[in-house]
């Protein structure tokens, strides 16, 4: 029977899947934490006060990538190289989705209109985040290589999807409410485009390095698509709402260190 967790620990028990599935999301979380880097670096004067909490989303998406890196490393592998088609931050951009790499690596200051975009972004991309790894945490947080890793990620992803929904408001209350909505309804209708269009790129890979049956990966591909119909027609809701967070002030202070996992 396929499951969320049968498919996930059979990319797990084979080397090449895992060092694929390690690489991607290593890859992914550095690419998150030099935007930040940026973003923090090049904020308006207006938002100086916001630089710190966004320096600190930087800095535990860094800290996610090296240990996904360490992950690889503790079993004694490698990182491989990430199929453009796999690349769900690049992607994004090339939808243009958030902020572009060139207005990033210029040092002209960032506008307010400009800090409206990235949090919009973010809100969107760290309700993906967050979802993603609640579901490796009820399924593999007692995993004796992931468990300590999937906790504290998930934890970050979570105080990251807080942060959002808090600055976000409180710009909508500054006046930038009718321009937040409109940049998250652009962001969840691209992202959901992008996520379906990743997660079949890695299903592919993840089919070819697995032998996998047609008729499983068939099933697979069916099912990404249905998640993507319903996120289409309604699911892409869950990621314009706003609400006051559970966790206040979610970035207010420094990131902790990264899990030991040798």
């Amino acid at each position: 029977m396929l499951s969320a967790k049968s498919l996930f620990q059979e990319i797990l028990d084979h080397d090449e899947s895992y060092a694929l599935f390690c690489s991607i999301a290593a890859g992914g979380e550095a690419q998150g934490g030099w935007e930040n880097a940026r973003i923090a670096a090049l904020a308006p004067r207006e938002e100086r006060a916001l630089a710190p909490k966004i320096a600190r989303h930087g800095a535990d998406e860094d800290k996610h990538g090296r240990i996904f890196t360490a992950l690889l490393r503790k079993r004694g592998l490698q990182p491989v190289p990430v199929p453009p088609e796999t690349d769900y931050t690049m992607l994004l951009e090339r939808h243009g989705i958030g902020l572009p790499h060139e207005k990033l690596k210029a040092e002209q200051p960032l506008t307010v209109e400009d800090i409206v975009t990235y949090l919009a972004h973010s809100r969107v991309t760290e309700q993906r985040a967050s979802e993603q790894m609640r579901l490796l945490r009820k399924h593999f947080a007692d995993h004796s290589d992931l468990g300590r890793a999937v906790r504290q990620i998930s934890q970050d992803e979570d105080n990251h999807l807080a942060y959002c929904h808090e600055e976000l408001l409180r710009l909508a209350r500054a006046g930038h409410g009718r321009t937040i909505q409109r940049s998250l309804r652009t962001c969840a209708l691209a992202e959901i485009r992008v996520y379906r269009d990743v997660s079949l790129a890695v299903m592919s890979h993840m089919g070819r390095i697995l032998h996998w049956p047609r008729p499983k990966a068939a099933l697979l591909a069916l099912g990404i698509h249905a998640v993507y119909a319903w996120e289409r027609l309604t699911g892409w809701h869950r990621m314009t709402t706003l609400k006051p967070p559970q966790i206040p002030n979610a970035l207010g202070t420094p990131t902790s260190p990264a899990v030991e996992l040798a």
